[in-house]
């Protein structure tokens, strides 16, 4: 690891890094998160009685979309031909609310950790929209990178 931030020039200004030398590679990026609710909005969801439809399917389709706009939202971030985004949305009693994995994959010249991450976001705040007619304290957090793997930098899984 170098420790230098790459988004930045020598004199400090924000650069799209070059990743035109890069190798082209296969690479993965899986993104977790959770929104937490009151017991009675998990029910809501898991029994599908909420007013505006499906949460967890409109959730799912939302995350898949932000993924595939991540270079539109993110101004440094390059535009990705993703091959795979994958979001899962699991309701956890005990949490009470609901947790997210995205998986994003490519082959190209750069990760797609952003993808992963603003996925899973995304994600979260569509169940909160979806729900927050009965529940406006919703909490969404969590929002981290569990997997990377490809490229230069390798493997990164975390603890």
């Amino acid at each position: 690891m170098s420790g230098k931030l790459t988004h930045f020039d020598g004199k400090g200004d924000a650069q799209m890094v070059n990743v035109g030398d890069k190798a082209i590679t296969d690479r993965i990026a899986v993104a977790t998160c959770f929104i937490r609710m009151k017991p009675e909005t998990h029910e809501i969801i898991t029994h599908g009685r909420a007013k505006k439809g499906d949460v967890l399917g409109v959730a799912r389709l939302a995350g898949i979309m932000a993924a595939k706009r991540t270079s539109d939202l993110i101004p440094l971030c390059h535009p990705l031909p993703i091959t795979k985004v994958a979001v899962e949305l699991t309701p956890d009693a005990q949490l009470p609310g609901v947790r997210i994995e995205a998986t994003v994959k490519t082959t190209g010249q750069t990760g797609v950790e952003m993808e992963a991450l603003t996925a899973a976001n995304i994600a979260a705040l569509t169940v909160y929209d979806m729900c927050k007619a009965v529940d406006k304290g919703m909490e969404v957090g969590g929002l981290h990178v569990v997997l990377k793997d490809g490229g230069k930098s390798g493997r990164y899984e975390a603890p």
